[in-house]
């Protein structure tokens, strides 16, 4: 008993640990250098469907990509919640997840399966957290 209370408490003190990772960009550099491209790579697939190997490669490199985006938009300094932040970045890795798996077996149809899932993804993130997110005002006529 006594070694199991030694144990939860050595796993506290580690949760509590501060993280080691390293932000180098901020949240606009994620999204328009990383995200934006590869969930683009995904959603437009179809306009120059992969044909080669080498295109494959690149859809599955963009698909892994964007499935590790999701754990880097959970890091310490990113995450802006807990709760919602953490469940919408689980989303993103899921949908690039599934893609990879999709370009990994080179199924056209499975990542194109994937649009709608993914663009779930996008908007039910951005809705919540992305400033005026569909709130533009329209042109002056």
């Amino acid at each position: 008993m006594r070694k199991l209370a030694v144990f939860f408490v050595a796993v506290l003190a580690l949760a509590q640990a501060p993280s080691s990772f390293q932000p180098v960009g901020n949240m606009s550099q994620l999204m328009v250098d990383i995200i934006y491209p590869t969930s683009d790579a995904i959603f437009y697939v179809e306009r120059n469907a992969p044909q080669n190997d080498h295109e494959w490669g690149v859809l599955r490199m963009n698909a892994l990509t964007l499935a590790e985006s999701g754990n880097l938009l959970m890091m310490d300094r990113r995450a802006r919640d807990q709760g919602d932040w953490i469940k919408d970045s689980k989303l993103l890795i899921d949908v690039g997840t599934a893609a990879y798996k999709a370009a990994q077996a080179k199924d056209l149809n499975a990542v194109l399966a994937l649009n709608e899932q993914l663009n779930t993804a996008c908007v039910t993130c951005h809705e919540q957290y992305r400033p005026n997110y569909r709130r533009r005002t329209p042109p002056k006529q």
